[in-house]
């Protein structure tokens, strides 16, 4: 009785530490990508900031108003993007797992 009580303790210690490092590795991965989109960004940031005051006649705050409604856009257009592909994939797991 013991011993099987044991087991039971084992296996789930075992499981709990499988999904632990897989989850850890999963937020891990996450986190790693956002940095790098992070570093991205403010590197393009001079680029854009610069593109838009040339275009909008070198005023200053017109062309910081500008350049973030221009990156704000083309952001919730990239997450919209993103959030749809992610959607598509997750269906075609659940359609996977339930076969």
């Amino acid at each position: 009785m013991e011993r099987l009580r044991a087991k039971k303790i084992k296996e789930r210690a075992k499981t709990g530490v499988k999904v632990f490092k897989r989850e850890f590795k999963k937020q891990m991965s996450t986190a790693i990508l956002a940095a790098f989109g992070f570093l991205i960004a403010l590197v393009w940031k001079d680029v854009v900031t610069e593109t838009v005051t040339k275009l909008s006649g070198n005023a200053t705050l017109g062309g910081t108003i500008i350049g973030a409604i221009i990156v704000t856009i083309i952001c919730v257009l990239g997450i919209m993007i993103v959030s749809r592909m992610l959607k598509e994939k997750e269906v075609v797991k659940d359609e996977q797992t339930n076969k």
